[in-house]
């Protein structure tokens, strides 16, 4: 091992941060040479070589469109950041790495040969892509150079000064791309956004986005009961659902942008998720037109409820007017109460005129009788 490669892997030992680092196609020098420093139980949770169609599909959650795309690395990474959250607890900071690539192997390529990495962290993910001059090296160069790249995303991420020079000829071509999840998170805080929008590959949407529906909450954790509910939801409407955080709420604080970034770290790799500064429906309507809201039984008391209308009947009237004018609804899930009675959208008292606003969803299709207060009273964690 180079002393340079050997001097960086030990500073990167040295740092607080741990990684799950997934590779398929390139990518297992780095591996080694993080292995190959004494103190990498410091450093490293995971590590992952997802080689088969196989085992990589298992460990993404689904066939990606390509297997060798910027989106598809920055998936991987998203899947190994919610991993080494898992592992790690909240414990230290922790780092998603992964790469995916197509160098030299013993068969003729006939399309370039590249490598797609990237880290992911609570408050940003950084992509980098790498087109090689084809030809140039062997194998053994090709990969020594991809490792070089990820080594110094990692210690890019752990915001270490040390790089590995790359010895990139002209021919290759390195790209770097940021998306700031705490610089919108400030951007929210401080009234400067509506709302943002942060896809499963991490990409970042502030505008002209039109989401079909939408499961609202704080996710505070994000648990079984939430997945189990978007997918029956999907299931109910045919079209997809994306999750929403309300960073300003009607009872609560509004949440900070630290808490902001951590909160949607949970969907990092698997599910697109908003964050807006709607508290109210009628204010989601006025961002979503045209928006299934999928809530649960309490909401739907909420939204019902005089008390949130400055306790007039007529302004919740008008506010529910405002809502269906918007061509927004509601897809009620039920809950069971503080007595044991399962209670659902039919249990409701809605107004006529908006009655077919309120859809319930069947007990039989969606039941899950779990709180996010109740995992934090306990101490259990949610969704991995």
């Amino acid at each position: 091992m180079d002393i340079e490669i050997k001097q960086l892997v030990q500073t990167i030992h040295d740092a607080p941060e741990r990684i799950v680092l997934v590779a398929a196609g390139a990518g297992t020098e780095a591996l080694s040479n993080l292995l190959g420093v004494a103190g990498a139980t410091r450093t490293l949770l995971e590590a992952l070589v997802p080689y088969s169609q196989a085992a990589f599909d298992e460990f993404l959650g689904r066939p990606p469109a390509k297997y060798v795309t910027e989106r598809t690395a920055r998936l991987l990474a998203g899947r190994a950041f919610t991993r080494a959250r898992w592992l790690e607890a909240n414990t230290n900071p922790v780092v998603g790495l992964a790469c995916t690539a197509t160098i030299i192997t013993d068969r003729p390529k006939r399309g370039e040969h590249r490598a797609y990495i990237a880290t992911w962290q609570p408050d940003r993910l950084v992509e980098y892509g790498i087109h090689l001059h084809k030809g140039y090296r062997d194998r053994a160069g090709e990969e020594n150079l991809v490792s070089r790249v990820i080594l110094n995303a990692l210690a890019e991420a752990m915001s270490l000064p040390d790089a590995l020079p790359h010895a990139l000829t002209a021919e290759d071509h390195l790209t770097v791309t940021t998306h700031h999840f705490g610089q919108a998170a400030q951007q929210i805080a401080g009234g400067e956004l509506d709302y943002f929008g942060v896809t499963a590959d991490g990409r970042i949407r502030r505008k002209n986005v039109n989401p079909q529906a939408l499961l609202s909450g704080s996710f505070n954790p994000l648990h079984d009961g939430h997945l189990e509910l978007l997918q029956v939801a999907s299931k109910l409407l045919g079209h997809p659902v994306a999750f929403e955080i309300s960073a300003q709420n009607v009872d609560k604080p509004a949440i900070t942008p630290e808490t902001i970034v951590q909160r949607i770290a949970q969907f990092a790799g698997r599910w697109p998720v908003y964050v807006s500064n709607a508290p109210t429906y009628l204010e989601k309507a006025q961002l979503f037109p045209y928006t299934v809201f999928v809530i649960g039984f309490d909401t739907a008391e909420r939204v019902l409820h005089p008390r949130y209308y400055q306790n007039s009947e007529t302004a919740l009237h008008e506010a529910l007017s405002k809502i269906a004018h918007y061509g927004c609804s509601f897809l009620v899930a039920g809950r069971q109460d503080e007595n044991g009675v399962f209670r659902d959208g039919d249990h409701l008292t809605v107004p006529d005129p908006f009655t077919d606003m309120f859809k319930p969803i069947p007990a039989e299709a969606f039941r899950k009788d779990i709180s996010s207060s109740e995992l934090r009273a306990t101490g259990q964690r949610g969704s991995r």
